[in-house]
């Protein structure tokens, strides 16, 4: 069984059968989308791997090709030699199997933020970090992630991989974060984590929300600053310095989802 868009996703731009060679345009292309400018003008993305593969697949998720060796049990579209795999590979060792899929904005709902829990990311650029801030909105349900577009590139393998399947099950956008929040009702709490503010134990669980995780090292830009209701901290009992932003993330999540 294979899993396509359509016949002509699985073939253009890369045309090539069972026991085909890869050509050298193809094998640029594949390997051009390592970068973010490439991945953009093609619309389309490459992970490889058999776990993170098989993770978007169990997920549901719908690749435009799927490329591999014939030692891949799974899904495919493409089988090619190992020889071409290696040449392919984004990887010092080769794995089995590379797919490609192609990117989709998603525009943010006719009522903006207003409804349900959403997460939103101001300047997270660590890959690792917003890999596992979609596994806390998937672990959460929240009802969306919302990336500032200087956060790291969703689309980037090391998100992806961070994610652990989360990435094909949350619902994802890239907007200009200050202007998604000036429309966001005051009667919605926008809850800005801080190393100053109010105890998160003391906030009540809510059905709206947006809660906002700025950058590792720089916090929340200042204008995002400007549309925070409340600023939120979680108390510190000991010497360390900060949390991983996962990690606040997380304890945020949990304060308003209590019953």
């Amino acid at each position: 069984m294979t899993r396509c868009n359509h016949e002509k996703d699985c073939t253009d731009p890369f045309r090539v059968n069972s026991g085909d060679v890869l050509t050298k345009a193809e094998l640029q292309h594949l390997r051009s989308l390592r970068e973010k400018k490439h991945r953009e003008a093609a619309g389309l993305f490459i992970v490889e791997g058999e776990k993170v593969v098989g993770e978007l697949l169990n997920a549901g998720f719908t690749f435009n090709a799927i490329y591999a060796t014939p030692e891949w049990t799974g899904d495919k579209t493409h089988e090619i030699t190992r020889e071409d795999m290696s040449r392919a590979s984004h990887f010092p060792t080769p794995s089995s199997v590379l797919a490609v899929g192609r990117i989709n904005h998603q525009p943010l709902p006719d009522t903006g933020l207003a409804r349900g829990l959403t997460l939103a990311l101001d300047r997270v650029q660590d890959p690792g970090n917003v890999g596992t801030l979609l596994r806390i909105a998937d672990w959460f349900a929240l009802d969306r992630v919302v990336l500032s577009p200087d956060c790291a590139d969703l689309f980037s393998q090391k998100v992806i991989n961070a994610s652990r399947g989360s990435f094909a099950r949350v619902t994802v956008h890239l907007t200009d974060l200050p202007s998604a929040l000036s429309t966001v009702p005051p009667a919605v709490m926008v809850l800005g984590c801080d190393l100053v503010g109010e105890d998160v134990h003391t906030i009540s669980p809510a059905k709206d929300a947006v809660i906002v995780i700025g950058s590792e090292g720089r916090g929340m830009s200042a204008a995002v600053k400007q549309r925070i209701s409340q600023f939120i901290t979680i108390p510190r009992y000991g010497n360390a310095e900060s949390l991983n932003a996962g990690v606040a993330a997380a304890i945020v999540c949990d304060n308003l989802r209590r019953a």
